[in-house]
């Protein structure tokens, strides 16, 4: 009975090691399925984007979903072949977003750092961006970093400019906003006395209030800025790089950034 309990047990873990080897084979495989082919046999690429940051991405007046990375997501998908769909998701949470499924792409003023390369692939930079100070127009009590030393100051929740404001030595307290539109807000009516934010937003605000803002002339760091993508995702990564030289070259970024800031950035 022992001889034969043994050689029922031997047969069941044999079993076993091959179901598990099954398995292992079967993860490993759906992990290497070509994200750009599946793109393109549903025809739509999803991108994920924070839907408050103009004029990157935000609402207009008709509640529709606008801006720069909008323009840019949507020409891109036509050098792809197939349509843009958009997924707004809170920017904290928007790299977890990406590795989780929840969409092909992040374009959506991602600064490419080397700790978001440890988790994602990032497109080469679409902007030169960088952090920038803002502060009211008629504030005369600052004009250099320096002078946010025991003043209060804005950023948005999980961006770079989170990372740059906490640099700043001496500030009394750094205001975290889920929104940038929320922290601007507050600059306007005093609950802040500065903000630190991307350089293009920065120059849409002042552009759009009539100069009732100003910027700070030196920039706290530089950042470009790249579509974010899954680590495995290779050829869907090659394809948007294609595709965003291909419209450099034909002049249709250019177009996109006069109309969105006022002046062609890939002239520079």
């Amino acid at each position: 009975m022992k001889k034969i309990s043994a050689l029922i047990l031997t047969a069941v873990m044999t079993v076993s090691v091959f179901a598990g080897c099954g398995k292992s084979t079967e993860t490993t495989s759906s992990k290497n399925v070509n994200s750009l082919q599946a793109i393109k046999d549903s025809g739509k690429i999803t991108i994920g984007l924070d839907d408050s940051y103009p004029p990157m991405e935000y609402r207009d007046e008709k509640n529709n979903l606008v801006g720069f990375d909008i323009d840019f997501s949507n020409e891109l998908a036509k050098k792809l072949g197939v349509k843009a769909e958009f997924v707004t998701t809170d920017f904290n949470g928007i790299i977890l977003a990406l590795k989780s499924g929840k969409f092909n792409a992040i374009v959506s003023a991602l600064s490419i750092t080397d700790a978001r390369k440890q988790e994602i692939e990032f497109s080469v930079p679409y902007i030169d961006g960088g952090q920038i100070i803002v502060t009211k127009k008629d504030t005369s009590s600052i004009n250099t970093k320096e002078d946010l030393k025991g003043k209060i100051i804005g950023c948005q929740l999980g961006s770079t400019g989170e990372q740059a404001a906490a640099k700043l030595e001496g500030t009394k307290e750094v205001k975290r906003y889920d929104k940038i539109t929320e922290a601007f807000h507050d600059l306007s009516i005093g609950r802040v006395e500065a903000i630190v934010v991307d350089s293009q937003v920065g120059g849409y605000y002042m552009k759009k209030d009539g100069g009732g803002y100003k910027i700070l002339n030196e920039r706290l760091t530089k950042e470009p800025q790249g579509i974010g993508l899954k680590k495995e995702d290779k050829e869907l990564k090659e394809a948007i790089d294609k595709a965003f030289n291909e419209l450099k070259a034909d002049g249709t970024l250019t177009k996109l950034s006069i109309k969105w800031f006022g002046y062609d950035i890939y002239s520079q």
